[in-house]
């Protein structure tokens, strides 16, 4: 199988690349407009000549399965329709854009071609997570903070807080009735944000502070007199009376600690099996941000 992997930052080398490398089967085809980084990544892997590529017309010409998009977001549209337009399985990291009707747009491209469309939202493969799933879910607390970082919101929603709204949905465990948003904005900048999504029976709340002070994510589940607590997506601790502790073994990469791993692997069982993914769930991820985009840009009502 022919794989691609479009853009060599630090996402595709530390977290991607490992994964990809070492699959049986598969030739890995590597492209990025920058030579240097290109040939000093190619050659860590003992990559031929002819797997290495500066232009994506290079690229495609191998006739590639499937590729991995790890090129910046402003570059995802473009990137994304060449290959859903030459019928190639893509994954992308999120978002798919910074603009819904281009998010939709690719969604749809996907969908006309039949081929296969997966956004990288790798904290639903996290074990500590998914672990998560199989817990009772009256009440969802998800925390992700920096330290230093307020942003302008579409960027700062988009590229980060998205991982905090995917994983509330992942987890709500029945339809939202009900969305609430409130922010702190000053200077143009995002200083947080925090979400509540509520149903029948549950609520919960996502928030992120960039100037927390601390540079952690935290997720509770709680339901039925019992909490499940994931710190970092490192340590597990159950509490019920006296809390007990469970961490990431010591020989546990980080790309499966975070979902990395799994969801790559996902992807490419997928690609294997002939199975058309479709993105149409990432979408609703997209729309819900696109609602918390408009919130939080809304000008203050004067009382």
């Amino acid at each position: 199988m022919k794989v691609g992997c479009i853009g060599l930052g630090d996402i595709a080398q530390k977290a991607y690349l490992p994964v990809l490398a070492t699959q049986p089967g598969l030739e890995l085809h590597l492209q990025t407009r920058t030579p240097a980084t290109l040939h000093r990544v190619a050659d860590s892997l003992h990559l031929p000549q002819e797997q290495r590529h500066v232009g994506l017309d290079a690229l495609l010409a191998q006739g590639l399965d499937a590729a991995f998009v790890h090129a910046p977001t402003t570059a995802h549209p473009e990137i994304v329709t060449r290959l859903l337009e030459a019928g190639v399985s893509t994954y992308v990291d999120k978002p798919l854009a910074y603009e819904l009707n281009e998010s939709e747009r690719l969604v749809r491209l996907a969908e006309e071609r039949d081929v296969s469309l997966m956004v990288g939202f790798n904290r639903r493969y996290a074990p500590g997570y998914v672990q998560c799933a199989d817990h009772p879910r009256e009440l969802i607390l998800m925390q992700k903070n920096r330290i230093g970082l307020p942003e302008e919101p579409r960027t700062m929603i988009l590229d980060d807080f998205i991982h905090v709204v995917d994983t509330l949905r992942f987890l709500v465990p029945g339809p939202v009735d009900d969305v609430t948003v409130r922010a702190r904005v000053e200077d143009g900048l995002l200083h947080h944000v925090v979400l509540q999504l509520a149903g029948d029976g549950f609520t919960a709340l996502g928030v992120m502070n960039r100037l927390s002070g601390s540079a952690e994510e935290i997720l509770e589940v709680s339901g039925q007199d019992t909490k499940r607590q994931v710190c970092n997506l490192a340590e597990v601790i159950d509490h019920k009376g006296q809390p007990t502790v469970r961490r990431r073994g010591d020989w546990v990469s980080v790309a499966r600690q975070r979902g990395v791993e799994q969801a790559a692997l996902a992807f490419l069982d997928a690609v294997r099996a002939g199975k058309v993914l479709s993105a149409r769930d990432a979408l609703a991820t997209h729309q819900l941000c696109e609602r918390v985009v408009a919130a939080v840009q809304e000008p203050p009502v004067a009382l």
